[in-house]
């Protein structure tokens, strides 16, 4: 039987209760704390502030009738195995990560999304869950409700495969690190991963599909191409971030409106 917390008992790390977060079983997870309440606000201007723990910042939203939460993980495959753990035993059960990404396809473009369907384990966090031959794969019908979300905004989109890594440098063969060093066995790696097919670099999406795997959840991830790695190492800091943030915030609303229409919870 899965373990549940009692109603007012506060999670360690998130700083939340099942009290708290008033029955919801949607929870919107962007890395950085601020994006929280603007991402809340998004889904109900009313959202309320709930708690600022750690690197946890947390928002719950009303939402055609529905309470949203959003909980912010901080970055990296560790922080989402504690954020996951917390608010599995709080209640939650459908998990989407929203974000930003580096595309290593020369088809995506900056400011375009790319909605994962399975990662590539990179990291080493998801192996504390499953052995390394256990599948990364997002919820099937969770993300097929992200992409009608999508077709909905007409924002442009890509569907496949993302690689998350533990390294913001090293591990997606960046360059511009401080020594300018890397590992033999990193050389090379973005063009191996490109010519698999894999669309994009993160560093959440494959703890999170493992976990929500493992335990009988539903995960799906979207994430705003901020750098396109065929052209560049550099993260762009111009409007077309602010594109790339637009459009997955665009269909991570329609897309969740998408699921509970999907089962029944608004007409």
């Amino acid at each position: 039987m899965p373990k549940q917390a009692k109603p007012d008992e506060i999670q360690y790390h998130i700083g939340l209760s099942k009290n708290m977060i008033e029955n919801a079983e949607y929870v919107l997870l962007p890395g950085d704390p601020h994006r929280s309440e603007l991402i809340a606000k998004a889904f109900d201007p009313n959202a309320k502030f709930l708690a600022d723990s750690r690197e946890h910042v947390s928002y719950l939203a009303n939402f055609h009738g529905q309470k949203i939460l959003v909980c912010s993980t901080g970055l990296g495959a560790p922080n989402v195995g504690i954020t996951i753990e917390e608010l599995a035993v709080i209640g939650l059960k459908y998990y989407l990560r929203v974000g930003t990404c580096g595309a290593i396809q020369p088809f995506i473009n900056l400011g375009d999304v790319v909605i994962s369907t399975a990662a590539v384990r990179l990291e080493g966090a998801s192996k504390d869950y499953a052995p390394i031959e256990y599948p990364a794969v997002s919820s099937f019908e969770f993300t097929h409700d992200m992409v009608e979300g999508a077709k909905e905004t007409k924002a442009p989109f890509h569907v496949g495969i993302t690689a998350s890594t533990d390294t913001f440098w090293q591990g997606q063969e960046r360059y511009d690190n401080y020594t300018g060093y890397l590992l033999r066995s990193k050389r090379g790696a973005m063009d191996e991963w490109r010519a698999l097919n894999v669309m994009n670099f993160e560093m959440e999406a494959s703890a999170l599909f493992v976990m929500a795997s493992t335990m009988g959840l539903h995960a799906a991830c979207i994430c705003g191409v901020v750098a396109v790695r065929v052209e560049s190492e550099k993260v762009s800091v111009d409007t077309k971030q602010g594109a790339a943030k637009s459009n997955w915030e665009k269909i991570a609303i329609e897309g969740i409106y998408q699921s509970l229409k999907r089962r029944g919870l608004i007409k």
